[in-house]
């Protein structure tokens, strides 16, 4: 069975990159973002699995995974015709050491994530971006039935 979580862009301003930047939410699945000014490498806009709520007033937006399974990531967002977009998948031990990441700049990305894997950040990254409009990212588990089905013999 293959379980999947759909990932907006909340409202939130404390894990958005506000300086210079113009966001008009049109919708829950459509978000406009401009900012001609922003150097690359810097994080546009950061989802956690894990937060502190009570510290940080946001809850956590991203699903809980394990070092075992095997996902998909499959990004909705359209750019200019010369911009791309980057997805950083940043994963963190128990101790909140950094324990590996994955660069996302395909609109599929399968990934696995390390073992020792505690929390993870999702964060999009300007790759030299201006304008955009996010609508959502899809964080599917993928279950390779053949092996389940394998498993049962």
């Amino acid at each position: 069975m293959n379980d999947s979580w759909v990932v907006y862009w909340d409202e939130y301003t404390s894990d958005t990159y506000l300086y210079g930047s113009e966001i008009t939410f049109h919708g829950r699945d459509d978000v406009e973002f401009h900012n001609l000014l922003m150097p690359p490498g810097t994080v546009i806009k950061q989802w956690y699995s894990r937060t502190n709520i009570q510290m940080n007033r946001i809850e956590p937006s991203l699903p809980l995974i394990d070092g075992e399974g095997e996902y998909q990531v499959i990004v909705e967002m359209d750019c200019l015709p010369r911009e791309h977009f980057l997805f950083r998948l940043v994963f963190f031990d128990r101790y909140e050491n950094e324990a590996g990441f994955v660069n996302i700049r395909d609109r599929v990305t399968t990934f696995k994530c390390p073992l020792k894997t505690y929390s993870y950040r999702l964060q999009l990254i300007n790759s030299g971006m201006t304008e955009f409009h996010f609508h959502y990212i899809i964080i599917k588990d993928i279950t390779d039935e053949s092996e389940t089905s394998s498993e049962k013999v």
